[in-house]
């Protein structure tokens, strides 16, 4: 392991444990209005939806009836949600059988559609390794994916036009050294066109591998609950937990613009207090969620005194790689959720404009990398 890889998960530990307010990272309660909602800015050009494409409910193996998802939706301020019930695992047919794999699509969309949520039809395919399981969301007829042969399934999803994710991949069922490889069977179906995403986090698992695959293969990364029981309960949502979600910049909130965005990468997973994706996408987002509120220069000093506001649910772990030292803190910083910062640069002198530079700890564009940024600091 390089330094660098250690002193990244180190810090990684921090931003969750030390310097987090509240498990997982999230805001803390009471710090704004409806503080349980997911909230990270818009980019430029793009709407910022939160999106939960893995989901479960009674029927196939979860616990909850369907509305119980979109009303989970609405308390966490998410814009999309899929229930990808199993199409071939089905524990509970005895009690609620039904032939139809589209009943839970039916009976949460109308509800969906008055509470603003959108909810898209999708199915998980659920086969043995390879190819594992994957999910299939904007499909026509779920249905008509159970099929003998896992391909003809995914060649049906294919060819309603349905975007397909290959489902936690480093699952130590399927993996047992919990590693994410691509089979010869993964680099057909990417090659055919029938599987545009992988899991890089799943439930509480995070994955490397599955991040570099996603850039060697130009796959989409996707975050997910994979939730079988209550949110509240799986991840503590009362203490400030926040499941993972998949943030899609999308031109607009319908299913036509969020599948474009989807098929296109438009994605950044939030997962424990750490954001991960593309660069072209997570450093749009981090200059979004930070900026400049305030700057005045100490009397009778050269030292300035900057407010940095942090509108996101993020609890940003920076490090200053801006060459300055500052006046009262290390060089490792933490910009706390929804709230204000003051950081005194000493600047040595009294300067009109300076830049500063960061590190961000708590984001990752690919395995052992942490995306920098600079902020523009003009004094008034």
């Amino acid at each position: 392991m390089t330094t660098n890889r250690w002193f990244s998960e180190g810090l990684m530990i921090l931003g969750v444990g030390v310097f987090s307010l509240t498990q997982g990272g999230a805001h803390p309660p009471h710090s704004h209005e409806n503080s349980r909602k997911i909230e990270f800015p818009d980019i430029p050009g793009y709407k910022t939806l939160k999106t939960d494409f893995h989901q479960h409910t009674a029927l196939s193996d979860g616990n909850v009836w369907p509305p119980i998802r979109v009303e989970e939706a609405v308390r966490d301020g998410l814009d999309a949600i899929s229930l990808t019930e199993h199409l071939e695992y089905q524990p509970h047919k005895k009690d609620i059988p039904h032939p139809d794999r589209n009943r839970a699509f039916q009976i949460a969309s109308p509800i969906g559609k008055k509470n603003g949520v959108l909810v898209i039809s999708g199915s998980e395919i659920t086969r043995d390794m390879p190819p594992g399981h994957a999910n299939a969301i904007f499909l026509k007829d779920s249905t008509k994916l159970v099929t003998d042969d896992p391909l003809d399934a995914y060649k049906e999803a294919g060819k309603q036009g349905a975007f397909i994710f290959w489902n936690h991949p480093n699952w130590v069922r399927q993996s047992k050294d919990g590693t994410a490889k691509l089979t010869e069977m993964h680099k057909k179906l990417i090659a055919d066109g029938l599987l545009h995403g992988i899991e890089v986090v799943n439930n509480e698992i995070y994955s490397d591998d599955a991040i570099q695959i996603a850039l060697d293969n130009n796959l989409t990364m996707m975050g997910t609950s994979d939730i079988h029981g209550l949110i509240d309960w799986q991840y503590n949502v009362p203490q400030g937990g926040h499941r993972p979600v998949t943030l899609v910049f999308s031109k607009e909130k319908t299913e036509a613009a969020l599948k474009d965005a989807l098929m296109n990468q438009r994605t950044v997973v939030w997962f424990k207090n750490t954001l991960i994706g593309r660069s072209e996408f997570l450093n749009p987002l981090i200059k979004a969620s930070l900026a400049v509120k305030k700057v005045s220069y100490v009397k009778d000093s050269f030292i300035a005194s900057v407010e940095i506001e942090n509108n996101s649910d993020a609890n940003f772990v920076m490090e200053n790689m801006s060459g300055f030292a500052l006046h009262g803190n290390a060089d490792l910083l933490q910009f706390a959720p929804h709230s204000t910062t003051e950081i005194k640069v000493m600047t040595l002198k009294t300067l009109t404009t300076f830049d500063l530079k960061f590190r961000v700890w708590n984001a990752v564009t690919a395995p052992g990398k942490h995306p920098e940024f600079t902020m523009k600091v003009d004094v008034k």
